[in-house]
């Protein structure tokens, strides 16, 4: 028994090393660990690396994506983006600031993005090298006793200890990795369901690669081709050119083709049946080819997609002057605005011999029909069944020489004046026999006379033209592998039962063999016990046609366990137990 001395003494001596004591006896704290730089960086490199980290990142990434199908993007649709701000004047600047019309090539999605990045590869890098040692190392022992699992079987054979332990082996392969000890038989299947989740991470990272890849390397244009006229694979027959960061525009691949003919379907009720434009394709060793482009049914041409993504109609205008002289000539793309392809657009005609430049905006309406109100035209349905042209006359400067980028869809007017003439009494927009704007009226093959001597506009046919939409992606490959090696690893993950399997040996006085088997898995497998019974019925001839079976339903039910007075426990392999 200590004494009061012994217990201060003891007391005093486990308080060494943590702190000194003030004068009047009470301990001081002890001083607390610092870190430091490299102890930081280490404690940041474990959490950016941890599974709850890497999922939380992928998450993000989720939502920060949600952005670019919330908001028009100015790489895929730039005239949307023009739109938004002019509905929405003091958001869409600060919107534009935020990277919101440019969601996946802003800085902030870089970020999460290099970020998930990292994370999964700091993740898989370890769990490789673990899975690699256990692949390499044997099996886990026998246990001493089969007592403790719930799903085990006894039988007795009578084939001598060595035929029953090469049958065994034999039912093992291909399923089992098993190895053969003093103890008995151990067996070890379930690895594949590592790999499997192995093979998905590394599979996420080719994911992520490919699309990086994708942005550095691809590019995307998209362009207007009317019926009877080429498109060349150069950048400056592109409308709108969208190049990755290395993509290098001398590297287009010098094909071309010809729109030989759109054809469009349409219910009675104006409903979209079926789009199908023919080309002649030239490939740049010369030959050619007809191709059918529809709608999810791209050409590929040059290593490239090309998509359907529009059409429309562009009459054949032909302007002449007031000196008689052909000042325009040529198809004109109207725009469709509804399903019955009421459409608008511009003619700019810039090159006149003498006097003002001419522009003229309206409407194409394929088939028309005069509203019972008389308010005007509208057209009825999409195809050309009784196709008008409505233009008003504007005369003056079009602005096209003083070198700033136009729109060719917008006529600016702000050097131009609107044209007019005398109107009719009682007709729309007189006022008393007043002024009104001139509307030309215009079906195909009719020409109309322009006032104030400016020359004539003739409606000479009715192309069609089709909107085409080129994407070269050489990481689409990649891409669809990384994804099916990513499903195939996900099911291997899920599916792939992770199981352990022990087999002991005994001989019998008569020659036979006792067979003790037993199983474990990881979580509930409920086809555990079929396998452990599939791997003992191949051990031999059953001696007794009742073998002793303990399963995991008996200890469940109570059953009793074996004891030297019962039958099932005089077996030698069950002594000891």
């Amino acid at each position: 028994m200590k004494t009061t001395t012994e217990v201060d003494a003891t007391n005093l001596s486990s308080k060494e090393g943590q702190g000194q004591q003030d004068p009047q006896g009470a301990p001081a704290p002890p001083e607390g660990a610092r870190l430091g730089l490299a102890g930081w960086l280490r404690w940041m490199w474990r959490q950016l690396t941890s599974m709850r980290v890497a999922i939380m990142l992928l998450l993000l990434l989720a939502v920060t994506a949600l952005p670019g199908s919330l908001f028009p993007q100015q790489p895929q649709d730039p005239a949307r983006v023009d739109e938004y701000f002019t509905t929405y004047p003091r958001l869409a600047p600060w919107l534009e600031r935020l990277g919101f019309f440019d969601v996946y090539n802003s800085p902030w999605f870089a970020a999460v993005y290099l970020l998930l990045f990292t994370s999964l590869i700091g993740c898989i890098v370890p769990r490789i090298r673990v899975h690699w040692r256990a692949l390499r190392a044997q099996p886990p022992r026998v246990p001493r006793s089969f007592h403790r699992f719930p799903v085990r079987e006894e039988r007795t054979v009578t084939e001598p200890r060595p035929m029953v332990q090469a049958s065994i082996l034999a039912a093992l392969k291909g399923r089992y990795r098993a190895a053969v000890t003093t103890e008995g038989i151990t067996a070890e299947r379930g690895y594949l369901r590592e790999s499997g989740n192995i093979v998905f991470h590394l599979s996420l990272i080719g994911v992520l690669l490919s699309l990086a890849a994708g942005q550095l390397y691809s590019y995307r244009g998209q362009f207007i081709v009317v019926e009877g006229e080429s498109f060349a694979n150069s950048v400056l027959d592109y409308d709108t050119f969208d190049p990755g960061t290395f993509f290098d525009p001398d590297s287009l691949e010098p094909f071309t083709f010809t729109l030989e003919e759109f054809q469009s379907e349409f219910t009675v009720d104006a409903l979209a049946r079926d789009f199908a434009a023919t080309v002649r394709v030239t490939e740049p060793d010369g030959t050619t080819r007809r191709e059918v482009i529809k709608v999810n049914d791209p050409m590929n041409a040059g290593g490239a997609n090309v998509y359907l993504m529009g059409n429309g109609f562009a009459p054949k205008i032909t302007v002449r002057d007031g000196a008689d002289e052909v000042a325009f000539s040529g198809p004109v793309p109207f725009l469709p605005q509804d399903s019955v392809y009421t459409s608008r657009g511009v003619i700019k005609v810039p090159d006149v011999s003498a006097g003002e430049q001419l522009g003229l905006t309206g409407a194409f309406l394929p088939t028309a029909m005069m509203a019972e109100d008389g308010s005007g035209a509208y057209s009825a349905h999409p195809q050309p069944n009784a196709p008008l042209l409505v233009l008003t006359l504007w005369a003056g400067d079009l602005g096209l020489d003083e070198a700033v980028p136009q729109n060719v869809y917008v006529l600016d007017t702000d050097d131009m004046r609107q044209v007019y003439e005398e109107a009719e009494d009682g007709s729309p927009g007189s006022a008393d026999g007043g002024q009104q704007p001139v509307t030309l009226f215009l079906s195909p093959g009719e020409s109309v006379e322009l006032p104030e001597g400016l020359g004539t506009v003739t409606f000479e046919s009715l192309p069609r033209f089709v909107g085409l939409d080129l994407r070269y992606d050489p990481s689409l490959p990649y891409l669809l592998g990384s994804s099916v090696a990513a499903m195939l690893g996900l099911f291997a993950s899920l599916f792939v039962p992770r199981r352990r399997l022990w087999v002991k040996l005994a001989d019998t006085p008569d020659g036979g063999t006792v067979v003790s088997g037993a199983a474990l898995a990881r979580g509930d497998d409920p086809g555990l016990a079929r396998d452990l019974a599939r791997v003992l019925q191949h051990a031999g001839t059953p001696a007794d046609p009742s073998p002793s079976t303990a399963s995991a339903a008996q200890d469940r039910a109570g059953a009793p366990e074996p004891t030297p007075s019962n039958p099932a426990g005089n077996s030698p392999a069950r002594k000891g137990h």
